[in-house]
């Protein structure tokens, strides 16, 4: 059988040995959430079958199941050799969507909720040499305000911004085998204006940590430090110095070594920052020409078919002209990441905080450890240039948004990592922030225009929600219009939705195109921008691309309004 999704998951904390479990697994759905009750775990055969690491509402899976469905169990045997089992064995899910329960050999190993980001369990004590059985318990449900749930449609049917949900295993499931003394995680901070990078890993056991950075196959720095079980830090000065730029990614290879673990990572020599007006790239100033990528897929939903579906999209954007993107409403999958590192390709790390009630407190409860974990994970990615934990916080069956819930993960975003801007809510309602963004939908450019001249000749932002209980209003911050056009085209497809009145023909497209995007790019205030979207998704039809990653039109056309100077450049 071929294996779907082959490729190792996180190329940023690679091991050789390794199984993919990736496969054929036997499935079915539990809507009484009775199955551990009933030890569904302990049971030799489910009902059906499902292609993981494709949701069960995906074509791809085989199961192609819409409605909604409170919980499901999946269940698969997998061979373990002998010689496997002289150190630890670890279980690695790449996303389990929501709340996973894991079971080996019928022993609960430990059980996640969040279902965006990576977990693992050390399973070296349930595991034996020969057959070993693994049960996964999933539910979700896209309704409750306290789990958040991104663009999956909380109605029984997808409607407007709000598309087909995914529930259970979405990303590579995985067994990897360490030596008893290993490398837990590396955390690394490329200073790229003194040419060196510092390193803190955390480490199972007491030996001698081995960093060594490459560039292009040629040595260019090491450093080691010697830990008694915990934690190791180390600086490598680098013996060549190559920034990690827009369309440049100039990747350092990093090999880490401890004891008889070894792990390959990356990473990229840069620096972002900000002046009073000005996203800066390695010390200059860089316009951010982003467009909205929602991640989604007409046959995997969440999951892309294969590894080359996601160079494809990054490839899509360049075609059109924009240096980066919005990962909007997901976090996306580390080999995403890798590609957009590796292509010199900005994005934003976002969070899928759509769906949660922003004003309960215990929403805080909800968001702080994934987040920490989306963050911690993706803390290496040269391609992320900020982090934005909200988007659009709306208020919620008629109650406004606990300020203080924003304000907290604002902070604790900024504690964790004080290296990159943090944007506390794309759009509205800020309360703590760094870049002010808003986001406007006006299709007419002369009202456009209008609106945004106010910012150089009278220094006032037009923002339509600042005012809204006691949320900030702008101070002068630097100002990008996160979200901006999604001009409907369908074609034939009147069904189908997008902003304002749709052109009537390609030539009124193309004009209202430039016409908000040279707004835009003349404003000297301006930081950047991100078009609404890359390509339609399910029945929102304002993209670049139809769902199948088709071009709408001639993509030089765009190419050549998106990429031109900028005049904060200047």
């Amino acid at each position: 059988m071929t294996i779907p999704r082959p490729e190792y998951p996180n190329p940023q904390f690679e091991r050789a040995d390794w199984i993919n479990l990736n496969g054929t697994w036997a499935f079915e759905t539990d809507p009484g959430r009775s199955g551990e009750a009933r030890k569904v775990y302990a049971a030799e055969k489910l009902a059906g079958e499902i292609l993981v690491p494709f949701c069960p509402e995906s074509k791809l899976s085989g199961v192609g199941h819409t409605d909604f469905m409170p919980a499901v169990w999946y269940r698969r045997t997998v061979e373990i050799p002998a010689d496997k089992l002289a150190g630890r064995v670890f279980l690695h899910f790449g996303a389990v969507d929501y709340r996973a329960v894991v079971y080996v050999n019928g022993a609960c190993v430990g059980e996640h909720k969040g279902g965006y980001v990576h977990f693992s369990f050390d399973v070296t004590g349930h595991v034996h040499a020969g057959e070993n059985v693994i049960a996964v318990y999933a539910e979700d449900d896209a309704r409750d305000g306290l789990i958040p749930s991104g663009k999956q449609c909380f109605a029984y049917a997808s409607q407007g911004c709000h598309y087909t949900r995914t529930t259970g295993i979405w990303q590579t499931v995985w067994l990897e085998f360490t030596p008893k003394a290993y490398i837990k995680s590396v955390k690394l901070y490329p200073d790229a204006a003194n040419g060196s990078v510092q390193f803190t890993a955390e480490v199972c056991g007491a030996g001698t940590f081995r960093a060594e950075a490459f560039f292009d196959g040629t040595p260019v720095g090491s450093a080691q430090s010697v830990s008694s079980g915990e934690t190791v830090c180390g600086t490598i000065a680098l013996s060549q110095v190559h920034l990690w730029d827009v369309g440049q990614g100039n990747l350092y290879d990093l090999t880490l070594r401890f004891g008889d673990d070894t792990v390959k990572s990356y990473f990229g020599l840069r620096s972002v920052g900000l002046d009073d007006k000005r996203f800066l790239l390695n010390g200059r100033s860089v316009f951010m020409r982003l467009v909205l990528d929602q991640g989604f897929y007409p046959d995997g939903i969440y999951t892309a078919r294969d590894e080359d579906a996601l160079v494809r999209d990054i490839e899509l954007s360049l075609a059109a002209g924009f240096n980066g993107a919005r990962l909007h409403e997901k976090v996306f999958e580390p080999r995403f990441l890798y590609h957009c590192d590796r292509m010199g390709y900005l994005v934003w790390g976002e969070y899928p905080n759509w769906g949660l009630d922003y004003s309960d407190p215990r929403a805080a409860a909800a968001v702080i450890p994934e987040w920490l974990e989306a963050v911690g994970r993706d803390f290496n990615h040269p391609a992320i240039i900020g982090w934005c934990p909200f988007n659009e916080t709306w208020d919620y069956d008629g109650r406004i948004q606990w300020n203080e819930l924003l304000r907290m993960v604002y902070r604790v975003t900024k504690a964790v990592d004080p290296t990159r801007p943090c944007i506390d809510t794309s759009g509205n309602f800020h309360v703590e922030t760094d870049i002010y963004d808003t986001h406007d939908y006006e299709q007419s450019v002369d009202v456009f225009t209008a609106r945004y001249q106010k910012l150089t000749d009278e220094n006032e932002l037009f923002d339509l929600h600042h005012d809204h209980g006691d949320a900030q209003i702008w101070c002068g911050e630097p100002v990008f219009i996160s979200e901006y056009g999604g001009i409907r085209w369908a074609g034939e497809d009147a069904a189908g939705w997008g902003y304002g009145e749709a052109p009537k023909t390609e030539e009124e497209y193309k004009q209202r195109y430039k016409g908000l995007t040279d707004v835009l790019l003349d404003n000297p205030r301006m930081c950047g921008f991100c078009y609404t979207q890359l390509y339609d998704v399910e029945q929102e039809l304002n993209g670049l691309y139809t769902y199948d990653r088709e071009p709408k039109f001639n993509m030089d056309f765009f190419h050549a309004v998106n990429s031109r100077k900028a005049a904060i450049e200047e």
